[in-house]
C-alpha cells in the first residue's frame, strides 16, 4: 500500500465533503475513518480510483454519523441527497483547506496540529509522537481547533503568509517520533506551490530544500551537533541544493522579494561555497540588510552580526552585537564565538559556558559545553 498516496489525497477528499455541505469537523472525522479503512483494505484489494473510493467511503461515514446525531431532523434534506459512488470532482480546494487550517483565530500550535492532520493526513497518534505529548492531549488540541474553525466559510479568502509561517513551524521541528516533520513540511509546501502561484511559497520551498540538503552532515555519529563551518560538504544533498537554487532563481526573477526568498538566498550562498573559507560573507551581509528591511525581527539582526563578524572582522561583529538586546536567544553564544575569533579565549570560554545554561535543547547545550571545555583546556595547556 502506498501510504504517501493516501496522505496526498487527504486534502482533496476533505474539501469534496465540505463542498457537499458537511461541516469541517464532521468531514475531517469521516475522512480519518475512510483512511483507516484504506489502510486495512487496500493492500488486498486496491481501488481503480483511489480518490473516488475515499470520497465515497468518507461521505458514507459522514452520513452515518449525521443520521445518528440528535439533530438528525435538521439535516434530513442533506442526508437524502447522498451522492452516488463515482469519480470525484476535479475541483481542487486544497488552497482553501490550507487557509482554514491556518486561520488567524487558531494558536500556532493548534494550526500546526490541524494542518498535519487535515492536510497532511497524519493520525493523531503520529502527531502526538512527533511533538512528544500524550495522544489524548493532542486529540483535545485538534478537537478544539476543529470546533474553532467549524463555522468559518470555506470560500473565505485566506492569508498565504500565515500558511507559510505554519509550514515553517512544522519544518523547524525536524524529526521526532515516527514522522519526519521536515520532509512532511517540504511535501506540504510542494502541494501548496501546486495550488497557488506565489513567489514567497517558492521562496519557502527553496529555503526548506537548501536547509534539508545539509541534514546528513549536521550531526556526528555520536549525535553531537556539527557547526556549518565544520560540516563535510561532500555529504550535502546536491540534488536538493540544485532544485532549491532553481526554484529560488525563478522566484527572485519575479521581483517581488519576500522574507523567505531572502532567507533562501542566504542559504544558497552557503550551499554555493566549496569550503567554509570561500563563503561570500559580504553578499550574505547584503542579503541580511534586505531581510532586515522586510521584517522587524531581532534574530535577523543577531544573525547579521555574525555575518558582519565574518565579513569585516570579529570586532565589527561585536560592535553590531552590542546594539542588540542581550536577552535575545543565542545572543550569548554569538558573543562567545566572536570573542573567540577576536582571540579573547577567557571571555569566550566563560560565555560558552553561560550560553550552555541557556540552551533550548540538550544537543545545543552539549555542543556549547564542549566549546567551553575546549577553550579551557587550551588555556591550561598554555600556562
Amino acid at each position: 500500500m502506498d501510504e504517501a498516496l493516501i496522505r496526498s489525497l487527504t486534502p482533496g477528499v476533505l474539501t469534496v465533503l465540505v463542498r457537499r455541505g458537511a461541516d469541517f469537523a464532521a468531514a475531517e472525522d469521516a475522512v480519518q475513518d475512510a483512511l483507516v479503512e484504506a489502510v486495512r483494505g487496500w493492500p488486498d484489494d486496491p481501488p481503480r480510483d483511489p480518490k473516488g473510493w475515499l470520497v465515497t467511503v468518507a461521505w458514507r461515514r459522514f452520513l452515518d454519523a449525521t443520521r445518528a446525531d440528535t439533530a438528525r431532523r435538521r439535516r434530513e434534506d442533506r442526508v437524502e441527497e447522498e451522492s452516488a459512488p463515482g469519480p470525484a470532482s476535479d475541483v481542487d480546494d486544497t488552497l482553501q483547506l490550507y487557509f482554514l487550517c491556518a486561520h488567524p483565530s487558531l494558536t500556532p500550535s493548534s494550526a500546526v496540529a490541524l494542518t498535519l492532520r487535515a492536510v497532511g493526513g497524519l493520525t493523531t497518534r503520529q502527531i502526538a509522537r512527533a511533538y512528544l505529548v500524550p495522544e489524548a492531549t493532542m486529540a483535545q488540541r485538534i478537537s478544539r481547533a476543529k470546533r474553532t474553525v467549524s463555522g468559518v466559510r470555506f470560500d473565505r479568502p485566506g492569508d498565504v503568509a500565515t500558511v507559510l509561517r505554519v509550514l515553517y513551524l512544522v519544518f523547524n521541528e525536524g524529526y521526532s517520533g515516527d514522522v519526519d516533520l521536515a520532509a512532511e513540511a517540504i511535501r506540504l509546501t510542494r502541494q501548496l506551490a501546486a495550488s497557488v502561484d506565489h513567489p514567497e511559497v517558492a521562496g519557502l520551498l527553496a529555503l526548506m530544500l537548501l536547509h534539508h540538503a545539509r541534514r546528513a552532515a549536521r550531526t556526528a555519529p555520536d549525535g553531537s551537533l556539527v557547526p556549518l563551518a565544520e560540516q563535510d560538504r561532500g555529504r550535502w544533498d546536491t540534488a536538493s541544493i540544485a532544485e532549491g537554487v532553481r526554484i529560488l532563481q525563478a522566484a527572485l526573477a519575479r521581483d517581488r522579494l519576500g522574507e523567505f526568498q531572502a532567507q533562501a538566498a542566504i542559504a544558497a550562498l552557503h550551499a554555493d561555497a566549496p569550503t567554509a573559507g570561500e563563503t561570500d560573507w559580504v553578499q550574505i551581509v547584503e542579503w541580511y540588510d534586505e531581510l532586515s528591511r522586510l521584517t522587524d525581527n531581532p534574530v535577523v539582526r543577531l544573525n547579521r552580526a555574525v555575518a558582519v563578524g565574518e565579513a569585516d572582522g570579529p570586532r565589527a561583529g561585536l560592535a553590531e552585537l552590542a546594539a542588540l538586546d542581550d536577552a535575545l536567544p543565542r545572543h550569548t553564544a554569538v558573543a562567545a564565538y566572536l570573542h573567540e575569533r577576536d582571540g579573547d579565549l577567557d571571555t569566550a570560554a566563560r560565555l560558552y559556558a553561560e550560553a550552555a545554561h541557556k540552551a533550548p535543547d540538550l544537543a545545543e547545550r552539549d555542543h556549547l559545553t564542549r566549546q567551553a571545555a575546549r577553550l579551557n583546556s587550551r588555556h591550561r595547556q598554555g600556562r
